[in-house]
């Protein structure tokens, strides 16, 4: 458009004997099909040059639309405006878990991590898997969880946690390692289907090993020796209709529970099952034991009252 309005100017000028301001507004009325009134009578020569300007203003701004509806169209179709948003919103993201791999087991961790009341990221590089994460909405990133450039994406610095659900032990370890590398801040839970993987997902920075096929089986076993204690146990973590629960609470600098006993606790209906300092669990604390910053409080009680007693969500 800038082209042919200073080459129509140009023309007035030249062929017409216009003056600059005239030739300039005629081609400006032209081009943009506003023509308002012709600014001086005009000669053969004239007319052929605003019929040009006006077939050159009509086929610039038809085909400039014309363009950007394409690109438009083009964009929607392509999913690039939705994965564009959807990064935005990762991008925002602080404290959030990264779940790599939404099959059976990363898809049930993520609900559970949901219910919890944690932003989720999805990894995978499966289009099925990705799909049923949208659907299920899920934030989601598509690509393979062993690329630093895929686990940035996915806010790896900012992330307070990182499952590692693949069903593969090596991509797992890799994924581990990587993540472990660029954030050592990061609590990192990875699923190992080999016994022999457990040591390696340890020695590249795991937090915790889970196997699904142990655990599978302990569950079993413990439902056919003590059902009401699984229940019990059940019914404290599933977060959902129940009154009571069993609660994490880490103590930092201003917790209301900083500085008290266990007995302090207990009396407000807090029941401290164990602490953990330093890594070392403490099971069944004195009640003259105190509270102090960095412990881990594994807790029961009402919902509501934990909350307002630790000041914990």
């Amino acid at each position: 458009m800038g082209l042919a309005l200073v080459l129509f100017t140009a023309l007035y000028v030249l062929w017409d004997g216009w003056s600059l301001s005239d030739a300039l507004y005629m081609t400006a009325i032209t081009l943009t099909t506003v023509g308002f009134r012709e600014v001086r009578e005009l000669d053969d020569v004239g007319r052929l040059i605003t019929v040009a300007a006006a077939f050159a203003g009509a086929a610039l701004l038809f085909g400039g639309v014309g363009i950007m509806a394409e690109l438009l169209v083009a964009d929607l179709a392509s999913g690039r405006r939705e994965r564009r948003r959807m990064q935005e919103r990762i991008d925002r993201l602080v404290g959030h878990t990264i779940v790599c791999g939404y099959g059976r087991v990363g898809s049930t961790v993520a609900h559970e991590l949901r219910r919890a009341g944690r932003e989720v990221v999805i990894l995978d590089v499966h289009p099925a898997s990705l799909d049923r994460a949208r659907a299920d909405g899920y934030l989601i990133v598509d690509g393979d969880a062993t690329e630093d450039a895929i686990l940035d994406r996915a806010g790896l610095a900012r992330a307070a946690g990182l499952v590692a659900s693949i069903d593969s032990d090596a991509n797992n370890v890799y994924v581990v390692l990587t993540a472990r590398t660029r954030n050592p801040d990061l609590f990192i839970v990875a699923r190992a289907a080999a016994p022999s993987a457990e040591a390696k997902l340890l020695r590249a920075g795991a937090d915790r090993i889970v196997s699904p096929y142990t655990m599978a089986g302990r569950r079993i076993a413990e439902l056919a020796v003590r059902p009401a204690v699984v229940d019990f146990i059940d019914a404290a973590l599933s977060g959902g209709a129940v009154t009571f629960g069993i609660e994490q609470h880490r103590v930092v600098a201003g917790s209301p529970a900083g500085g008290r006993t266990v007995g302090e606790l207990a009396a407000e209906g807090v029941v401290t099952l164990a602490v953990v300092t330093d890594g070392a669990l403490e099971p069944h604390p004195d009640p003259d034991r105190r509270i102090g910053t960095g412990d881990e409080l594994v807790v029961s009680g009402l919902t509501d009252h934990l909350r307002e007693v630790l000041g914990s969500r």
